[in-house]
């Protein structure tokens, strides 16, 4: 059986900075080792402030680690790159341009023409069923629609990687199931490696195949919960709630630590 292919490599990372506020050094990660493989579907969980974005924006090359080593593909990261793509929580639409030119804005400006633009512009709106909506702005539209025009925004460029930070935060609870389930569809179809950061221990086993559960600040590796379970996952199945206490309690635990 093939070895699955390592797409990042962490090696005792660590990252910390100056905080005025405070006027002293933050420790934000430390001692902070991870490897996320080809195709796979990383969830990293912890306590607030424990350095989960922080871990991200690395990984997007958007910081410099403080010590230790990353690497993506063997290489290390210098910078951002049209390899990973990134989803936030915020919708990060442009305001005056529709849905429509919204998806197309990466694709027309790697030079690609117009009419194979048009078709994957199309292509992706079909994909999370927004055709019908191509002229429409953004905020003519709900939080879930505006939250997949950013996501199909971000695929549509064909990024190996997909790293994102809270993306459901913002959407109410409802909403934030539809957009769970349409992830997953997504990934199952574009075979994306994914790194996703969120506070919610359901979404995290619900989406993730392996569940990165951090300490507090600084953030390490607390614990590594690999998820045995079919997709699409139950959320109320007994199998599903065993997963949901086990991270709880992990995450419970130092919380406490905190507050000792």
């Amino acid at each position: 059986m093939t070895e699955p292919t390592i797409r990042i490599a962490c090696r005792n990372l660590s990252k910390s900075y100056f905080d005025l506020a405070e006027g002293k050094e933050i420790v934000a990660i430390t001692n902070f080792s991870l490897d996320i493989y080809d195709r796979e579907f990383v969830t990293v969980l912890g306590p607030s402030g424990c350095g989960k974005t922080t871990f991200l924006n690395i990984v997007a090359g958007f910081e410099q680690p403080s010590g230790g080593s990353i690497t993506l593909d063997g290489r290390p990261i210098p910078g951002p790159g049209p390899d990973r793509g990134i989803v936030f929580q915020e919708y990060a639409l442009f305001p005056w341009l529709t849905v429509e030119q919204n998806v197309a804005y990466g694709l027309l400006e790697r030079g690609l023409p117009k009419e194979a633009v048009r078709k994957q512009v199309a292509h992706w709106l079909q994909l999370v069923g927004l055709s019908g909506f191509e002229r429409r702005y953004p905020h003519e539209l709900s939080g879930g629609m505006r939250q997949r025009v950013a996501l199909i925004r971000v695929l549509a460029n064909d990024p190996s990687i997909l790293l994102m930070d809270e993306p459901f935060a913002a959407v109410d609870a409802q909403t934030r199931a539809v957009l769970q389930r349409e992830l997953e569809r997504l990934w199952s179809q574009t075979h994306k490696t994914v790194l996703f950061v969120t506070h919610s221990v359901e979404e995290a086993i619900f989406l993730g195949d392996r569940v990165v559960v951090m300490t507090a600040r600084p953030g390490r590796v607390k614990d590594i919960i690999l998820v045995d379970l079919p997709r699409p996952r139950d959320p109320t199945s007994n199998e599903f709630n065993a997963y949901r206490r086990h991270a709880t309690r992990l995450i419970e635990d130092e919380v406490k630590g905190e507050d000792a």
